[in-house]
């Protein structure tokens, strides 16, 4: 995919092995897209409540703590009803929720939270290794605001976190 090669060499058993990987170099520089952590806590200058679930729990953990140190208040689960009920008692602002979780799935824990009473301005975000054009529909359709693949890009994740604003109130005629 990247156009080099490998060898592999050895004069025998117990002898050692040597493995060569040639790489070509860029042909441009390549830029970094690694997040800027900024000491605000969000954007709009408040920190959110974010419900972290993913079934990996040291994934989970992992970005769990990076979105700490940005200022935000994290719980974590990792599967599906114990999402919904965490959910119930910590009342999020916004649910960074893994769609490919054995049993109780992102989708259904999606449909969930869409019909119960509260949720409806919570921001639900899809992060998941499920990135292909039907995946993207069915996360719409199952209630996500937004859906994001793995890994996550941390200035996508940051310019998307904050508490969900009220919709405008319709002015009566």
């Amino acid at each position: 995919m990247h156009g080099g090669t490998v060898e592999a060499r050895s004069e025998g058993p117990n002898r050692g092995s040597e493995f060569i990987i040639h790489l070509p170099a860029a042909s441009r520089p390549l830029v970094s897209r690694s997040p800027v952590i900024s000491p605000l806590p969000a954007v709009g200058g408040a920190p959110c409540r974010i419900l972290l679930v993913d079934d990996n729990v040291d994934a989970a953990a992992s970005l769990g703590k990076l979105l700490q140190l940005l200022g935000h208040d994290v719980r974590l689960a990792h599967e599906g009803k114990s999402a919904i009920d965490t959910a119930r008692r910590y009342h999020p602002d916004v649910v960074v929720l893994d769609i490919g979780m054995p049993g109780f799935d992102g989708y259904e824990v999606a449909k969930q939270l869409r019909r119960e009473p509260g949720f409806d301005h919570t921001r639900l975000i899809a992060l998941t290794g499920y990135g292909q054009e039907e995946d993207r529909r069915r996360s719409l359709g199952a209630g996500f605001d937004v859906h994001l693949v793995k890994p996550v890009d941390m200035v996508a994740l940051q310019e998307l976190l904050g508490p969900a604003e009220e919709p405008p109130a319709m002015e009566s005629q």
